[in-house]
């Protein structure tokens, strides 16, 4: 979707993930990409740390859009009180997989969503559980092999192969695994006269 300051809604992401569940509310929006330290805080919880950076992409694009509202969206995996983000390499994206095998995962996904217009703003943090089959390493290394999923938290790509990885998933949402939650987002956008299945 071309770069315009035409639409009124503005996606704080470059995933083009994000924009593929985005686009299934079949409402006019634009893509701004924020740049932000996404290190955690010391002593930072899993909840606050998804909370804090979810909020800081919609604000870091909120300059460039005064009278818009803005969506911006992180996700974290959680196992055995280890916070895991992307895997970035290979090596560690098997390794994931490897610790993962039989057991669950917590995703959360922290959503927020910021009105330029009113200076307010809201957010919300989906929970999601996956459990993983007992995978094998050749599973693994083809896995990552073939999905290469080095920029996705938990080592996986539910909308694609990832699939094949599971046993069960538990949540609300599994919009939300791919990294927007669109049930959680429509709400949000009704309570700021944007409802997808309003008057057109």
């Amino acid at each position: 979707m071309p770069e315009t300051n035409t639409a009124p809604l503005v996606l704080a992401s470059s995933s083009r993930f994000r924009k593929t569940l985005l686009d299934r509310l079949q409402l006019p929006y634009q893509c701004y990409s924020p740049d932000i330290d996404e290190t955690p805080l010391p002593g930072e919880s899993p909840n606050a740390l998804v909370h804090r950076l979810a909020l800081s992409k919609a604000n870091a694009v909120a300059t460039r859009f005064p009278n818009h509202c803005i969506i911006g969206s992180d996700q974290i995996a959680l196992f055995e009180g280890d916070i895991l983000g992307k895997p970035h390499t290979v090596e560690r994206a098997r390794a994931n997989l490897a610790r993962f095998s039989g057991r669950q995962v917590t995703f959360l996904t922290g959503l927020a969503l910021v009105d330029t217009r009113h200076q307010r703003h809201q957010v919300h943090i989906e929970t999601f559980d996956v459990l993983f089959r007992t995978l094998t390493e050749r599973e693994i290394e083809r896995y990552v092999a073939l999905e290469q999923p080095l920029d996705s938290a938990g080592s996986f790509r539910m909308e694609g192969l990832g699939i094949a990885l599971f046993e069960k998933l538990e949540g609300r949402d599994p919009n939300a695994l791919i990294g927007l939650p669109l049930i959680a987002l429509c709400d949000m956008l009704r309570q700021v006269g944007m409802n997808p299945l309003g008057e057109g």
